[in-house]
């Protein structure tokens, strides 16, 4: 009986201890809601993972009890990451700005877990502004690439034709693909291009129509691949 109620007695440096660990759970859950809810204002995609959202969070609550745990017992650390290590998500994270985001929860997590506090929220503050001013400003932002398809007539049909469009609006263009079409009275190019910042598709097709005598012109949005 003894052993039990000593197992269960509480002292007053443990209870503090217990309390500051408490308050960090408390701080690396709400953090990481705010580092979420940036995560969905900023993200760009189709749809983004309701599970994807709910791990963030999860991950920071539970690093920052883990953190607390190893901070004074280097093997214990040790012996922790080699768990992590062979962790795998479900599904492969293709987009490197949801690595980003996944390392901010955890670096949170780690902060709040050693009771860095402060440092937690500045990291957080900091950390979200830089992400949602990247994300207005469109800093780095390049136009997708794009499959170009030109239909041209024999008789018009000469090498390099559209070369000097293409570098007038182009950043990248690569011929991929030439095909007869129309029983043979037709030539079909197909490109794939990466147009400048400030090209307009409009611009780019009335120029290839004065070349092709106002055949057909067609544009398919490819994304990052290119």
């Amino acid at each position: 009986m003894e052993m039990l109620e000593d197992l269960f007695t509480i002292s007053d440096g443990e209870e503090q201890h217990i309390l500051m660990i408490f308050f960090a759970m408390i701080l690396a859950t709400g953090l990481s809601l705010i580092i979420t809810k940036v995560y969905q204002l900023t993200f760009t995609g189709a749809k983004y993972s309701q599970s994807f959202v709910h791990t963030i969070v999860m991950m920071s609550v539970i690093v920052s009890v883990v953190m607390n745990v190893i901070s004074s017992n280097a093997g214990v650390a040790f012996g922790l990451f080699a768990i992590f290590s062979l962790i795998r998500f479900r599904s492969a994270v293709t987009d490197a700005k949801d690595i980003a985001y996944i390392f901010f929860g955890l670096c949170v997590g780690m902060t709040s877990g050693l009771f860095h506090f402060g440092l937690a929220i500045l990291l957080t503050v900091v950390a979200s502004l830089i992400f949602y001013l990247l994300f207005k400003m469109e800093y780095g932002k390049a136009k997708d690439a794009q499959i170009l398809k030109i239909t041209v007539p024999e008789n018009l049909n000469y090498e390099y034709m559209f070369d000097g469009i293409f570098r007038r609006y182009t950043d990248s263009y690569q011929l991929r693909k030439v095909e007869t079409t129309n029983l043979g009275t037709m030539i079909l190019y197909t490109y794939a291009i990466r147009c400048k910042i400030d090209t307009t598709d409009k611009e780019l097709i009335d120029e290839i129509r004065e070349r092709n005598a106002n055949l057909n012109v067609s544009l398919t949005y490819m994304g990052d691949e290119f």
